[in-house]
């Protein structure tokens, strides 16, 4: 199944710092964002990147299509919606520009569980899910749109409204077993983490990751 690719390139950086974007910071040597696209290019139609006009010095020139947020300002709902709008495909692998480990195995075998659903999603520890390492249909739309006109932003609500399919905790680790791929960059403390993780991949040393989680609903 062909599928666009979404990176969300947008987002306030406080905990992060100000000096360094989160999508440019460093990771075992190259750019966040510069991982992603590796990862995404060979397993997408197209990519988008949804970014505001005061981030759109995105070193990728030629390599995606750049478009400006439709909801600046209304967080992450408005930039998928963004991103919809301008995929070329149904359906898109909607992913943070703050994931420098994602998995192309695993977002291959999610875009598979998208037969027949409007959105595919981890669901990770505590019932908490991962909408920005994610698949949406464009049948998402006029509902995203609903909310985002009421001002109703939060992402998780959404799904009752839609067909979901949930990637449990036992499909996702065959793949995954260190649950990498929903690792994100909040803080500096996370990026310091982030490069001993790669620098563990590199040398294949064994990893264990805890307190995988998200807080972006």
């Amino acid at each position: 199944m062909k599928a666009t690719s979404i990176i969300l390139y947008g987002g306030k950086e406080r905990r992060f710092g100000s000096r360094t974007s989160k999508a440019l910071a460093s990771v075992g040597g190259r750019p966040v964002i510069e991982r992603i696209m590796s990862v995404l290019e060979p397993i997408s139609s197209q990519i988008v990147i949804v970014t505001s006009p005061e981030k759109m010095d995105i070193p990728l020139a030629g390599r995606a299509a750049v478009v400006i947020d439709a909801y600046p300002g209304k967080g992450p709902l408005g930039g998928i919606y963004s991103g919809l709008l301008r995929a070329e495909c149904h359906l898109s692998i909607v992913v943070a520009c703050d994931m420098p480990f994602l998995n192309a195995t695993l977002l291959t075998r999610m875009v598979q569980m998208a037969a027949g659903m409007d959105v595919v999603v981890p669901r990770l520890a505590g019932g908490m899910v991962e909408p920005l390492h994610a698949i949406y249909d464009r049948t998402c739309l006029a509902k995203m749109k609903d909310r985002l006109e009421a001002g109703h932003l939060p992402i998780t609500p959404l799904f009752q409204q839609l067909r979901v399919r949930y990637v449990e905790r036992a499909e996702y680790l065959v793949i995954d077993p260190r649950m990498l791929s929903f690792f994100n960059l909040n803080s500096v403390e996370d990026l310091a983490r982030a490069n001993r993780i790669a620098h563990q991949l590199d040398s294949g040393e064994n990893i264990r990751i805890s307190g995988v989680g998200s807080a972006r609903l």
